[in-house]
């Protein structure tokens, strides 16, 4: 497992899923990350931090947000 920072590009409070830009990465984007219930929907804002748990590098799509800061 591995944690990454990421910023908040988009999201969909009907699927609950995420579009994420990795810290240090200006070109990859990833869509379709899954975001824990637990994270309220208003902080769910274009443009914040987050946390990103990775439960296999290789598999951009096994990952959840969560948390969200400032």
């Amino acid at each position: 497992m591995e944690i990454r920072r990421g910023v908040i590009k988009a999201f969909d409070s009907g699927t609950y899923k995420a579009t994420l830009q990795l810290a240090g990465s200006l070109s990859v984007w990833l869509g379709n990350v899954a975001v824990s219930r637990g994270v309220p929907v208003a902080e769910m804002v274009v443009g914040r931090n987050c946390a990103v748990l990775f439960f296999d590098e290789a598999n951009p799509q096994d990952a959840v947000v969560v948390a969200v800061y400032t």
